[in-house]
Order: structure tokens, then C-alpha cells, then sequence
């Protein structure tokens, strides 16, 4: 028997099905709903074989794509109720466990104690593409579990599936440039997350090959839909203003061996299905890794970040009734409410010498329930073992970048033999690794909050 020509016509049979699924006829798909796939979901759950259980997968993808967000939303329902773990088993698995801890007992106490829905969706991604359609599930989920306390164990569920499925040994790391298909330039355009790309123009610009470079990590099973993506500017010196990186007409460099930094200025995730799944520290790390090798040149590797809830932050420590900055600084906070003031540059400088050490204050100092920084930017880079190493007055004069940041923007840097070294100082001891810049800033600011408030 010819098994290569059987396993090609099972494939096109599963891409047609995946196909009907997309384009199928949606008026026939309307009639369904939450309790047609929670049958399906049981069928698929008692089928015994793989063929049978790849057509009863596809099918009750189908039926869940059909749903209205009520249908959905009673779907999930029945997820966190009727694919739960069986209490009972468990009871009695841990008591056999007990009197007897043999591995044996072991195994079964462990099979008994994952809910059913995890075996449930390791079923559903048999179908063709069906791995993107469950991220697009969890999308769906994430938007509908607001306000509902017993749908966090589903997606605690979604998450330790997610987080095999989407293991760093599964990803491809690829260099988007302007050969790249234009269906992943397109994604590209549309996911840009911290900076806007304004077009194609823009785009091109951003993917110069005398100074820009951009990667982004892949999953086989999603073909050309990136995860996350990373825009590089390579500088001379390391850059404090985010302006000329994204103007169109002004370049740092004519080739990219000239450059002796690397700038990493947006890093934008592009599922939402896969929220809190981190890609993010080793896109980082193999980047610089790419980048070393191409370009030895290269000195620096830092960030060009945003400082976002910087600003309501502040506006809240500024508050004429909080009490708790030094009246001096409270007066020059005050001028904020201008909105011309970054025009002014004597002004702009009276506020610079308060803002800027209050923002070393907050990056350092300010925590949140779980005493990490409260900065998630900064809980990323500070997390990845990257130094806090410069913080630049007006880095950001959009209206975005002032509303959010004040205008700040900040350099992290990332040294390859000091990473896990910094990762360890902060996972096990909350240390913060900076420069000796942004320490005396933070030394500044601890003069402007009210004496009795600081020890």
C-alpha cells in the first residue's frame, strides 16, 4: 500500500474541511448553538480513533466559529462545570495514593486531577489549523471571562497548554524585510502596537537595510501569522529621541557597518489568544545574538522604550491635596496643565529638573501587589536581565508619548555576560541593576517628596 499517497489525500481531505470551516455556507452555520458543541465536544471526547477523531475535531471547531458571543459565553459555561475534574476521583485516587505512594498510584492521581477540558482542547488542535482557531478561541475567551471568577481555572488551562505548545524550541525566528510576502507585511502594518506605521511608505522606511532591521518569531502550525516582531535601528551612539528614528527623510548611517548600537524601539505581540505567554526575552536575546554576528561592529544593545502610566502616576503624586511632594515641586508640576509647555524651554527646563528624578523614583522604587516595579515596561526589560541605564527628557513628543510619559523615554541596555546575572539580582532579591546616572537622579527625587514621608 502506498502510505505517502494515503497520507496526501487524508491531508487534502482535513485542508478541504479547514477550508469549508472558513468559507463554508454561514447560513447553515447559524442554526447551531452552545449545546450542539458541547455534544460534539463529548463525541470527540469518547472517540477512539485518530481519522474519526480529526473529522469530529474539524466539526466542532466548525460549530464554535458559528456561535453567537452568548452561545459562547454558555460554552465557556460548560467548560468550567461539566469538563472540570471529578472531585470523587480525585478523593479516592489520593486516598489509594496514600496508604500506597508507588509511582503506579502516582500516575493515576495526576490523570484524575487534570480537568477534562485540557484533553478536550489537545483533541480539538487535531483538526487542520486548528492551533491558530484555539488561539482565537482564547481571544474570544479573554473578552468574555470579565466578571465571570470561575472561568480563571479555564484559563489557567489554556495557559499551560499554550505554554508547551508554543515552546521556544517551536519557534522560528525570521527577518522581515521588504522581500518578505506581503501578506506578513500587511500583519506587520496592522499589529504595530507601540508606534503607528503610517502605510507602506513608512513601512518600507522602517525596513531599510542600511539602517533598520526587524525579526519576528513564527509557529509552524500558523504559518505566516507572526507572534511577536521587534523593530532594530542601528545608531551611532545610543539614541534618546524616538522623532528622528521614525521620520522618513533622516538617517543616522548610510551603511549598517558604520553603526556601533542597536536600538530596539517596538516590540509589539501580535495574538491576543496567547496574552502571558512571554516571547518577548527570547526574541530579545537571539536577536542580539543575529545582530552580532552580522554586524560585529555593534557595542551597544538597548531599548528606546515608552514610559507608559508614567504620567497618571505623577498627576496623582502632584495632587494639591496628596501632601506628599515638597511645595517648590508641586508648584512646578503645576505648569503640566499647559499643554504647551514642552515649547517653552525655560519652563520646559524647571520642569525637566522635577520630572525626570521622579521618574527615576517611580521606576526604582514605586511597586505594585506583588512588589515588582509598577511600570510593566520596565517589569519586562528588568525581568529579561537588562540594566536601567538612562532616561531622556522630551524622548517623545507625540501626543501619544505626552500623554502617557510626559515625554520620557527610557534606554534599558542589554549586556549578553551580565544578563542572567541581573535576572538573578531581581528574581531573588528585587535588586533593580541601573546606572550610576539613574541612581543620582533617584537620589534627586527622594528630595522632592516631603521629608516626613521618607526614611
Amino acid at each position: 500500500m502506498n502510505m505517502s499517497f494515503l497520507q496526501e489525500l487524508f491531508s487534502s481531505i482535513t485542508q478541504r474541511d479547514a477550508l469549508q470551516r472558513k468559507f463554508g455556507n454561514k447560513s447553515k452555520r447559524a442554526s447551531y448553538d452552545h449545546r450542539d458543541l458541547e455534544t460534539a465536544c463529548h463525541e470527540l471526547l469518547h472517540s477512539d480513533g485518530e481519522a474519526a477523531s480529526i473529522v469530529m475535531a474539524s466539526r466542532a471547531l466548525d460549530i464554535y466559529q458559528s456561535l453567537s458571543e452568548d452561545d459562547k459565553r454558555a460554552f465557556f459555561g460548560a467548560l468550567a462545570k461539566d469538563f472540570a475534574a471529578d472531585p470523587d476521583q480525585i478523593d479516592e485516587a489520593y486516598r489509594i495514593y496514600k496508604s500506597d505512594r508507588s509511582n503506579k498510584h502516582l500516575a493515576v492521581l495526576f490523570r484524575v486531577c487534570e480537568p477534562l477540558r485540557q484533553e478536550l482542547l489537545r483533541r480539538l488542535n487535531l483538526a487542520q489549523g486548528a492551533t491558530y482557531e484555539l488561539v482565537k478561541m482564547r481571544q474570544d475567551f479573554l473578552t468574555l471571562m470579565k466578571g465571570h471568577k470561575d472561568f480563571e481555572s479555564i484559563n489557567a488551562d489554556f495557559v499551560h497548554l499554550f505554554a508547551s505548545w508554543f515552546n521556544r524550541g517551536f519557534l522560528v525566528l525570521k527577518r522581515i524585510d521588504w522581500t518578505t510576502p506581503a501578506s506578513i507585511l500587511e500583519k506587520i502594518i496592522r499589529y504595530e502596537a507601540v508606534h503607528k506605521i503610517q502605510g507602506w511608505d513608512d513601512l518600507r522606511r522602517r525596513l531599510d537595510d542600511r539602517d533598520r532591521r526587524c525579526f519576528g518569531f513564527f509557529h509552524p502550525s500558523i504559518g505566516d501569522e507572526p507572534l511577536i516582531f521587534v523593530e532594530v535601528a542601528l545608531t551611532k551612539g545610543i539614541p534618546d529621541k524616538i522623532q528622528p528614528i521614525l521620520a522618513d527623510d533622516q538617517y543616522d548611517i548610510d551603511a549598517p557597518e558604520l553603526a556601533d548600537s542597536a536600538a530596539f524601539f517596538g516590540i509589539s505581540n501580535c495574538q491576543v489568544g496567547l496574552r502571558g505567554i512571554s516571547f518577548g526575552n527570547f526574541l530579545i536575546k537571539q536577536v542580539v545574538q543575529e545582530l552580532k554576528q552580522e554586524l560585529p561592529n555593534l557595542k551597544n544593545f538597548v531599548t528606546l522604550s515608552p514610559l507608559p502610566t508614567f504620567r497618571s502616576w505623577l498627576e496623582k503624586t502632584y495632587q494639591q491635596d496628596s501632601g506628599l511632594l515638597t511645595p517648590e515641586a508641586q508648584e512646578v508640576l503645576n505648569h503640566l496643565d499647559n499643554p504647551e509647555w514642552e515649547k517653552t524651554p525655560e519652563l520646559a527646563e524647571r520642569l525637566n529638573e522635577v520630572i525626570r528624578p521622579l521618574a527615576a523614583r517611580y521606576l526604582l522604587k514605586e511597586k505594585n501587589s506583588v512588589n515588582l516595579p509598577l511600570n510593566p515596561v520596565a517589569r519586562f526589560h528588568l525581568g529579561n536581565g537588562a540594566e536601567l541605564h538612562r532616561i531622556n527628557w522630551l524622548g517623545d513628543v507625540s501626543s501619544n508619548g505626552m500623554a502617557q510619559s510626559a515625554g520620557l523615554m527610557v534606554n534599558y541596555l542589554y549586556v549578553l555576560e551580565n544578563i542572567e546575572r541581573n535576572n538573578e539580582k531581581y528574581t531573588a532579591r528585587g535588586e533593580i541593576v541601573c546606572s550610576p546616572s539613574v541612581r543620582e537622579l533617584s537620589k534627586l527625587g527622594r528630595k522632592l517628596f516631603q521629608g516626613e514621608l521618607e526614611k
